[in-house]
């Protein structure tokens, strides 16, 4: 996991072919007016942009979740948004299967850290990282990128 602003972002583009695109694209639109929506940017790349109530840790940690095909870039673009994070190798308690067609993998595990995110702030999520987003009291804008591995 990766934790940072988006100014500091060209130093990450190196980690993934993709990546650099992926900011390329992020510091190329208007992020408070970006509209709500997904987008295919191309193969390998998806944007979504989502804005809606924060959820209590409760309803975010019973989706605690990772990803076997893709790397989020998860970005703030308005409100305070927590996150808990934990790694997959110390999760003992897979909840079901690994749904591929969704490339999800829930976990009733709980998370051993908690972090905040605020404007232009984003973390990263490998497939080995578990994570709990979209915490919070107020209304979160968000933009995550699904980077495919």
């Amino acid at each position: 996991m990766i934790i940072d602003s988006l100014e500091n972002a060209e130093k990450y583009s190196s980690i993934h072919p993709l990546f650099a695109e992926a900011f390329k694209y992020i510091k190329s639109i208007d992020l408070k007016n970006a509209e709500i929506g997904k987008t295919d940017l191309k193969e390998g790349l998806k944007i979504i942009v989502a804005e809606k109530e924060g959820m209590t840790t409760e309803e975010s940690t019973a989706k605690f979740e990772c990803h076997n095909q893709n790397i989020d870039i998860q970005l703030c673009i308005t409100g305070k948004e927590k996150m808990g994070w934990k790694s997959r190798q110390s999760c003992k308690s897979p909840r079901g299967e690994y749904n591929s067609e969704k490339d999800v993998l829930f976990y009733d595990d709980g998370p051993d850290m908690y972090f905040e995110l605020t404007d232009n702030q984003f973390a990263i999520f490998f497939p080995e990282d578990v994570h709990a987003p979209m915490i919070g009291d107020d209304v979160i804008k968000k933009l995550i990128v699904k980077v495919s591995v």
